[in-house]
């Protein structure tokens, strides 16, 4: 079974399966982070600026700021999803998550 994963409207979307299924303007919670200064960074996605995949995980790389002390850039990989039973499920955005230096990911665009 293949799933294609693809960014829409300049970044603002990630799309699987012709699907709009996570978008930017999300706040996200980043620890352990080298994106700004903050302990705990209150990130606000504002575009994907890369989006890889692997067997059933999505990551992707997404511009933004901090909103607790204004850095602005983007941030490095990031689990935004899986794929379950032939299903996309999102990860929680307001949960805590740690950015990954590089992909875990071997290949970008397409699950099979």
């Amino acid at each position: 079974m293949s799933i294609d994963v693809h960014q829409l409207d300049a970044g603002a979307w990630i799309s699987v399966n012709d699907s709009r299924e996570v978008s930017v303007s999300n706040l996200w919670r980043l620890a352990r982070q080298e994106f700004c200064g903050c302990e705990m960074a209150d990130f606000l996605a504002e575009g994907f600026v890369e989006v890889g995949v692997d067997t059933r995980a999505i990551e992707a790389r997404i511009a933004g700021q901090c909103i607790a002390c204004g850095a602005s850039g983007v941030t490095d990989w990031l689990a935004v999803g899986r794929v379950l039973d032939g299903e996309f499920r999102p990860v929680v955005p307001e949960s805590v998550h740690i950015p990954c230096r590089r992909s875990r990911l071997a290949r970008p665009a397409s699950l099979e």
